[in-house]
């Protein structure tokens, strides 16, 4: 019988999940599901808070990426029944499955703070860079020299960074009336990081009149103001979260292991249920010592064999362990870069038009990749 393979989200992980399973499944049914026709180059999505056109050239329609064998559902996964194998969406339909792969990506944590959910925005999609941009936009409209526009951002991490970047080329392109403060509840941004691009960082978000409030958590969010441990309130009109990752709701009932609502997966990408396989911000995949990170980069790496072990699997061959290699980190702040770590590179950290280049490098190989070059050539300059 003809095995019917299963995968959830369009996100890095499942774009190219896809892609290495059309090359490995000759005889299986590949059937794609997603909640958008489309997928999104996440790690530039910031670009669209800047500037809403950026959004056509990273974008990419789903029938660009698959082949015309795989059957492709757009809808919201709500449930995946692992005892029955059956995937449920949003609009009554039932997927039925010999193995499924979860790659629904992540949703925000709130961490219980209260307030934190009705009065932020998030960055974990298309429509949410476009929100960030129309509230920005309305604020500056309404404010004045005199009382400019307060533009909060919570969690000093890749997409906050980027995000207040975003927020200061827009204000500076339009001269517009804002004031920018980044928040972190640890000593430093980019916790965990090398020291060294911490404070390369640092320097460009503060030459870029971006305040930096650090060591101090939040612990309550209302419609007006930020509340924090220890400092004094501050008064916003925007407010942007990125401080944190969970699992997608979808994923409650699956009787698999999880971590906050996360699912724990083998360095094969097998769970706890033989037949489900789980990569990306979806799955907390075992290294070792500490799981592979929830980022673009693992997501990449991760896609490239899953497709493979899944054929194993189905085969009943033994399946091979991925091991994460952590190629270095780009980061941007509005039109510069910071690049830390780059693997085959002999300087640990610069910036300026190197990192930049690279980074659109990194950006263009990706589309070019999961689309076709001249999309990736069309895109560079909105990288």
């Amino acid at each position: 019988m003809t095995a019917q393979v299963v995968v959830l989200g369009a996100g890095y992980a499942g774009a190219g999940a896809v892609q290495t399973l059309e090359d490995e499944l000759e005889d299986a049914r590949i059937t794609w599901i997603s909640d958008t026709d489309y997928h999104l180059v996440l790690h530039e999505s910031h670009r669209v808070i800047r500037n809403p056109g950026v959004q056509e050239h990273i974008k990419i329609p789903v029938e660009e990426i698959k082949s015309p064998s795989t059957r492709f559902i757009e809808g919201e996964v709500t449930d995946v029944d692992t005892d029955e194998r059956v995937v449920s969406l949003d609009d009554g339909t039932n997927v039925e499955y010999d193995y499924v792969l979860v790659a629904l990506g992540s949703s925000t944590a709130y961490y219980g703070i209260p307030g934190l959910d009705e009065h932020s925005l998030t960055l974990k999609s298309l429509d949410d860079a476009l929100e960030i941009h129309r509230s920005v936009k309305e604020a500056a409209a309404e404010a004045t020299r005199e009382d400019p526009a307060q533009i909060a951002i919570g969690g000093a991490g890749l997409s906050g960074i980027q995000s207040a970047g975003e927020i200061a080329e827009f204000r500076d392109a339009h001269n517009a009336p804002i004031e920018i403060s980044l928040i972190e509840a640890l000593p430093e941004i980019m916790p965990g990081q090398d020291p060294e691009l911490q404070g390369a960082v640092k320097k460009r978000l503060r030459e870029k009149d971006i305040e930096i409030l650090t060591d101090d958590p939040i612990t309550e969010a209302d419609e007006d103001a930020i509340h924090f441990d220890e400092g004094e309130p501050l008064e916003y009109d925007v407010f942007v979260w990125t401080g944190g990752i969970t699992g997608r709701e979808a994923l409650e009932g699956a009787n698999v292991e999880k971590e906050h609502n996360r699912v724990v997966a083998e360095s094969t990408f097998q769970t706890s249920d033989d037949r489900v396989f789980a990569i990306g911000d979806s799955a907390v995949i075992d290294q070792g010592e500490a799981p592979a990170p929830p980022t673009a980069q693992a997501a990449w790496q991760a896609a490239e064999l899953v497709g493979e072990n899944v054929a194993r699997a189905i085969e009943g061959r033994p399946l091979k362990t991925w091991t994460y290699k952590d190629k270095g980190t780009l980061i941007s702040i509005g039109d510069e870069a910071v690049a830390n770590d780059i693997q085959g590179l002999p300087i640990n950290t610069f910036g300026w038009i190197g990192a930049e280049t690279l980074k659109k490098m990194v950006a263009a190989r990706w589309i070019a990749d999961v689309s076709s070059p001249k999309r990736a050539k069309r895109a560079w300059k909105h990288l």
